[in-house]
């Protein structure tokens, strides 16, 4: 079964052939652990989830190697540490919990491993030592820098830009103990109030490339499949990596993956415009994670995606109606996932193609029962879709009581005055927020639809 995948690293949608079918490794970069996960951070765990869904499906659950990492040592971390008066390791085990917590509520997996960089402080070093003595590294006042001319050549292929253009683009560091502008940091000093691990250079704490090549190499052997993160990491994170691997000697990553950034009703996302916000702000506001999902999977990953509320509304209204069917499958033979379903997602993870499907095998299931059923929901869980993990948010009893004992009375007071025009206007504005209005004698009963929208009654 073949998958095809857009290698980052060739610029084409090539073959993916794994070094071992019975061990296809993947890693992805995670996150620093200083605050909550905000919905861009989001968007490469549900590409890559969906992609380990993939992977265990065509090659099997137990040979698939998943990796991503939690970046527990980083300036970001010391300024929050200094900025709030706590220590750095409550900071890191709580933010930690905070990106586990929220990436569960939207339906990811955990990876196979997930390693903090302050566990491998050791490995890092070895790495660094081995550089410096092959000549890619050097050190300089209690720094250790990776020296870009050493691997001039092979440095910028990644991201197609070549040393001298990055010179001039760049935003760099400048530093008196520098050769190159370009040379990065491996290693550098601590002082005693920040973080600080003994090493040939004295006291000090990594630079934030060093630590993927570092766990990759140990967790993933010298070489492995794929590599993925979004495409801000691109330059200079991963840039980085693979200069610092290759000096070392490693293979490293085969195929690389990027997914495109994540605007808000068509804006850049930003704090100063008002549309900044996290996972946690939109579960908070009652968005269930199963939409998130949903969302993030109707834009192919290599395309921009645009988070609108009409986009939400929309996602929820079919969840709404998909977990109405999924409730009568049995599941107790579940079947494989239909070819169409998994066919869109070997050509590139192709989501929007795999949920176009999903609709039409839900259209096919709403008037009957069994196989067809199941089919449709198994075909969904491959996207991490209709599973037990999210399920549950579309039972919760909608409360339209305070509505229909105003409609009630609105309803009496027209019977006396023959004036039904506020009577319309608000069935009307119920109709319109997806409420069904049943009245009759004994009273009005009002019933939540499948495309019932809590934010239209606001003002009702």
């Amino acid at each position: 079964m073949t998958i095809r995948l857009t290698n980052t690293a060739t610029r084409k949608k090539e073959e993916f052939v794994p070094l071992d079918p019975k061990n296809v490794r993947m890693y992805v970069c995670g996150p620093t652990v200083y605050d909550r996960a905000h919905i861009g951070n989001a968007r490469p765990v549900i590409v890559f989830d969906v992609l380990f869904r993939l992977l265990r499906h065509v090659y099997g659950a137990d040979h698939v190697t998943y990796v991503r990492n939690f970046t527990d040592v980083d300036d970001k971390i010391n300024a929050r540490a200094a900025d709030s008066g706590r220590s750095i390791g409550e900071i890191t085990a709580e933010t930690t919990q905070w990106y586990l917590d929220d990436m569960a509520a939207i339906g990811a997996l955990e990876p196979t491993h997930m390693p903090r960089a302050t566990a491998y402080i050791a490995e890092m070093i070895a790495m660094i030592e081995d550089l410096i003595a092959k000549g890619h590294a050097y050190e300089a006042e209690g720094h250790v820098l990776f020296a870009v001319d050493s691997w001039k050549d092979g440095y910028g292929k990644l991201s197609g830009r070549s040393v001298d253009d990055m010179i001039a683009g760049a935003r760099v560091e400048v530093a008196p103990y520098k050769r190159n502008p370009m040379d990065f940091v491996m290693w550098k000093p601590s002082s005693d109030d920040l973080p600080g691990w003994d090493s040939p250079w004295g006291r000090g704490r990594p630079g934030w490339h060093i630590e993927c090549s570092a766990m990759a190499y140990d967790l993933l052997g010298e070489s492995f499949d794929i590599h993925g993160g979004g495409n801000d990491l691109l330059f200079p994170h991963h840039e980085n990596e693979i200069a610092q691997s290759k000096c070392a000697g490693h293979g490293f990553a085969r195929y690389w993956l990027h997914n495109e950034m994540l605007q808000v009703e068509g804006k850049k996302m930003s704090k100063s415009l008002g549309n900044f916000f996290t996972i946690r702000d939109l579960l908070d506001q009652g968005v269930p994670g199963e939409v998130i999902r949903f969302v993030f999977l109707s834009t192919h990953y290599r395309k921009p995606m645009d988070w609108t509320e009409k986009k939400r509304k929309e996602a929820e209204a079919t969840l709404r109606k998909w977990r109405d069917l999924a409730a009568r499958a049995d599941l107790l033979d579940p079947p494989k996932p239909v070819p169409t379903v998994v066919d869109a997602l070997r050509d590139d993870l192709n989501t929007p193609k795999a949920l176009t499907e999903l609709h039409r095998l839900a259209a096919e299931a709403s008037d009957k029962a069994g196989p067809h059923l199941d089919l449709f929901v198994v075909s969904a869980r491959l996207l991490g879709l209709l599973t037990e993990q999210l399920a549950g948010w579309h039972e919760t009893k909608i409360d339209l009581s305070d509505y229909a004992n105003r409609l009630s009375q609105l309803r009496a007071d027209a019977m006396a005055t023959k004036d039904f025009s506020a009577v319309d206007a608000m069935k009307a504005a119920l109709s319109d927020a997806g409420v069904e209005v049943r009245m009759s004698k004994t009273g009005v009963e009002l019933v939540p639809g499948s495309s019932f929208d809590a934010t239209k009654l606001e003002g009702v």
